[in-house]
């Protein structure tokens, strides 16, 4: 993916489409699994350690889209970042170019 358009897509499919879908599937296991936390969950001072088991793998669960969501985030980011990196290195490589001169084809008189 080299040309500055095709960036600019994958930046927009990041951002229109695998993030909204990406926090969806993260948030849709939270009412379900709060439930079932609660069901579990000590009631007369007797629970069961699924309740917290569920509870630390949830936590888990949490932080890994978190992960996932800010990886997105940095591509996304560096895919609309690279474009305009390259096109101000090109342009600045330009203005600091020097354009030929009829003179070049002359070589330099030699050092005494």
């Amino acid at each position: 993916m080299s040309s500055a358009a095709a960036k600019q897509t994958a930046a927009n499919k990041i951002e229109q489409s695998i993030e909204p879908g990406t926090r969806t599937a993260g948030a849709w296991a939270d009412g379900e699994t709060d439930a079932m936390v609660k069901a579990f969950a000590a009631k007369d001072g007797d629970g069961w350690l699924t309740s917290g088991a569920v509870a630390a793998a949830h936590k888990k669960w949490g932080e890994q889209v978190k992960g996932l969501m800010d990886m997105l985030s940095t591509d996304k980011g560096a895919l609309r970042a690279a474009n305009r990196t390259l096109t101000g290195t090109d342009v600045g490589v330009g203005a600091a170019a020097r354009r030929p001169s009829v003179l070049d084809q002359y070589s330099r008189p030699p050092k005494n």
